[in-house]
């Protein structure tokens, strides 16, 4: 199986002890996010993970002691935007920070397993086009050598961020607009030796020199991990994406990075609140096991071609 670390929130950033423990004790308990009170449980052993997909804004608390992780093949989806922290409330400054940090990471595991999200893009009268294309071009000649692929998307508008995006006056452009900004961004990342690719973009930008991405990428797992793997598209995403599927360890609701084009927290409450139930010992993230709960031993396997055909 592929095991996301995760869509749903930063655990490099926030829960990496949390992480580590649950891959020394090889088992963890995640919830079912449709059905609460449905638990799986989800070994975590080197026989069943052929990759571990990491997403994160900030690696940095998990990097001294990624030893542990030996017996994995992984890689990094790491966010690294021009944003202030008026949008990534609480991200370290990127020039000083996180630009040394990817750096740092990409010299320790290697470039092609390190790649950089500069994503969402959204629109504001602060945040305007030409500020995108000075941002992404500083940060691209700063991460040159240190990665192969950037990704880019632009914002999507949710229930769940409409109040942020209001807050930030954040628009949408005409295509046009798109097309051509989106092209000037494929030419700055062909500068730095970087190969660029939309992530669930309805926006067809193949004219622009950027192809649609998997981010869950069966071709670089299979380059990473030195043989094949049988993985169909993951229908619980969005059309436009072209991930494989995965299962990811996660909870809403945990992520403090506060970003505010965020679709994974409800409020601020509620992410205050489900955080005050953190325990790195718990094999839940940011929660505990209730009389209810009922608790399911989840089916999962190798997807190496080499391990299915034993079978």
């Amino acid at each position: 199986m592929i095991l996301s670390v995760s869509r749903r929130t930063d655990i490099p950033n926030y829960y990496s002890d949390w992480f580590y423990n649950r891959i020394r004790e090889g088992f963890v308990y995640v919830r079912n996010p449709m059905n609460p009170r449905q638990v799986s449980k989800i070994r975590l052993t080197p026989q069943v993970v052929d990759c571990i997909v990491f997403w994160t804004k900030n690696p940095a608390p998990m990097m001294e002691r990624l030893e542990e992780l030996k017996a994995y093949q992984y890689y990094f989806q790491f966010t690294l935007t021009g944003y202030g922290n008026d949008v990534e409330c609480n991200v370290p400054h990127k020039k000083e920070v996180m630009i040394p940090t990817f750096q740092k990471l990409s010299e320790k595991i290697g470039k092609e397993r390190v790649i950089w999200r500069y994503d969402p893009i959204l629109f504001t009268k602060k945040y305007t086009p030409e500020y995108h294309l000075k941002a992404f071009e500083q940060i691209a000649g700063a991460l040159q050598g240190c990665t192969d692929k950037c990704v880019i998307s632009f914002v999507d508008f949710y229930a769940k961020n409409k109040a942020g995006m209001k807050e930030l006056g954040a628009y949408e452009p005409e295509k046009q607009q798109m097309m051509e900004f989106a092209e000037k961004l494929s030419r700055i990342a062909g500068r730095n030796s970087m190969e660029i690719g939309s992530c669930a973009e309805t926006l067809d930008l193949e004219k622009c020199g950027i192809r649609h991405n998997c981010c869950i990428d069966k071709q670089l797992i299979e380059s990473i991990i030195g043989c094949s793997i049988y993985a169909c598209k993951d229908k619980n995403q969005r059309p436009e994406c072209g991930c494989v599927e995965s299962i990811d360890i996660g909870t809403y609701n945990t992520c403090k990075n506060g970003c505010k084009y965020c679709y994974a927290n409800h409020s601020q409450e509620s992410v205050l609140k489900n955080c005050a139930k953190y325990d790195p010992a718990s094999p839940l993230l940011c929660g505990k096991i209730g009389e209810e709960d009922r608790i399911s031993q989840r089916k999962v396997q190798s997807i190496r071609e080499e391990q299915l055909r034993l079978f």
